[in-house]
C-alpha cells in the first residue's frame, strides 16, 4: 500500500515516511555539507583590528571567531541545551549531529557475525563506523548509504528537518544556493515559461503551478512542443521582416 511523504505530503513508496524526491534531497544535502567545510574553515579566524576609541572604533576587544561558524564546526552535544532564559542562538554542530543520527540508526540494525566456531550471531551494533573516518565527512558519506534504510523509519522526517536546518545555516554564512536553470520549453500545466532545473531537486518543477516534471518526462515533452513553437517564431519574424 502507498503512503504519504511526512515532508511534501506527495505520493511516497509503500512503508516509507520520505518520497523518492526528498530522499534525493537530502542526499544532495549530505553530499554538499563537505563540499562547503574549506570555505567554513577559512571564517573561522580571528577578527581583524585591535581595539581602538573615538570614531568608528570598538570600545573593547572583537569577538575572536565568527561565533557563526564555530557554532556549525565547533565541539557540542548530539541535542541542543534547554535554553531556559530563551538567549541561546545557533543549533547543534555539524559533528555531532550527523554522528548522533548515524548512531540513532545504528542502534537499530542488525549485527549479523560468524563466530570462532562459524555460528551465524545476530545481535544489536554497538554503534556506527566508518572506514573514511569519524569527521563530517566521514558521516555524510555513512548516512548517504543508509538513507534507503532511514527513509523507511518514523524518525526520517525528523533527521530530514535537522539536516535542512543545518544545510540552511551553512548557506547563509557561505552566500551560496543552489545552481538553478530556467528551461526553455512552456510548463506543460500552466503554458508559462517558468520551468526550472535545480541541481538539489529531483525534478524540473514550475515556479507558477505545481508540475514536477523528471528529466525524462521533460525531454518527450519539449520534443513534442519545440517544433511547433519555433515554426510560430519563424513566422512571426518572417511577417515581422516582410511587413518592414
Amino acid at each position: 500500500m502507498d503512503t504519504t511523504c511526512s515532508i511534501c505530503q506527495r505520493h511516497a513508496p509503500a512503508e516509507h515516511y520520505l518520497c523518492v524526491a526528498c530522499q534525493y534531497r537530502l542526499h544532495t544535502w549530505l553530499r554538499e555539507i563537505p563540499q562547503h567545510l574549506p570555505l567554513l574553515q577559512d571564517l573561522l579566524r580571528p577578527g581583524a583590528g585591535p581595539a581602538q576609541r573615538g570614531g568608528a572604533g570598538r570600545a573593547h576587544s572583537p569577538l575572536p571567531v565568527d561565533i557563526r561558524v564555530l557554532d556549525l564546526l565547533g565541539p557540542g552535544h548530539v541535542v541542543p541545551w534547554v535554553d531556559a532564559h530563551g538567549d541561546q542562538t545557533g543549533g547543534v554542530p555539524l559533528e555531532p549531529l550527523l554522528y548522533g543520527w548515524a548512531r540513532y540508526l545504528a542502534s537499530e540494525l542488525p549485527s549479523v557475525h560468524r563466530d570462532a566456531h562459524g555460528t551465524v550471531r545476530v545481535q544489536p551494533c554497538t554503534g556506527p563506523w566508518s572506514r573514511r573516518g569519524a569527521d563530517v565527512p566521514a558521516w555524510c558519506g555513512w548516512l548517504q548509504a543508509y538513507l534507503p534504510y532511514a527513509a523507511r523509519q518514523s524518525w526520517a522526517p525528523a533527521m530530514y528537518e535537522q539536516l535542512e536546518d543545518a544545510v540552511h545555516r551553512i548557506r547563509r554564512i557561505t552566500h551560496t544556493r543552489p545552481r538553478t536553470k530556467a528551461m526553455d520549453a512552456p510548463c506543460p500545466g500552466c503554458s508559462g515559461f517558468a520551468l526550472q532545473e535545480r541541481e538539489d531537486e529531483l525534478h524540473i518543477s514550475c515556479t507558477v503551478c505545481s508540475v514536477r516534471l523528471t528529466r525524462e518526462q521533460y525531454t518527450d515533452h519539449r520534443a513534442v512542443v519545440m517544433p511547433g513553437l519555433v515554426r510560430t517564431a519563424l513566422l512571426m519574424q518572417a511577417r515581422r521582416m516582410s511587413a518592414a
